[in-house]
């Protein structure tokens, strides 16, 4: 019989939706207050998982939901890495 691999399940904090983990993108904040995008998903620290889409990082940068997930301030270069991910 062929083991079943589990496939980890994360939020997005903005959306609420639970997705396979792969399906979302993760941003790290170190005790520092060093926040970064984790493209990996194995960055040291805090992380808080969002989806891909445009609208809803704008939402994200809007209603501060990375900055109470990590909290930290998160700044606005990091939104803007995010975007950028999109029109890779």
């Amino acid at each position: 019989m062929k083991k079943v691999k589990k496939v980890p399940m994360r939020t997005c904090v903005v959306t609420k939706e639970v997705l396979p983990k792969r399906a979302l993108i993760r941003v790290a904040a170190t005790k520092d207050g060093v926040v970064s995008v984790d493209l990996n998903g194995k960055a040291p620290g805090r992380g808080a998982y969002i989806t891909l889409s445009e609208a809803v990082i704008l939402k994200a940068k809007e209603n501060k939901a990375l900055d109470r997930k990590l909290e930290v301030t998160v700044p606005d270069h990091i939104y803007d890495e995010l975007l950028d991910l999109l029109h890779d």
